[in-house]
């Protein structure tokens, strides 16, 4: 049992470090086109005509 003396912290602490990530991705803009970089790779633009 003294071992959740050390686990929940650590456990919230890792739940607030990856929140924390999360917002700063989202607002360094890291999901703003999801659908364009998905669709990139299928673009034919360097290949002459």
């Amino acid at each position: 049992m003294n071992v959740l003396i050390y686990l929940v912290p650590l456990a919230l602490m890792i739940g607030l470090g990856a929140l924390f990530a999360f917002f700063w991705a989202l607002r360094n803009g890291q999901f703003d086109d999801p659908e364009g970089s998905a669709t990139r790779i299928l673009d034919d633009d360097d290949v002459k005509k």
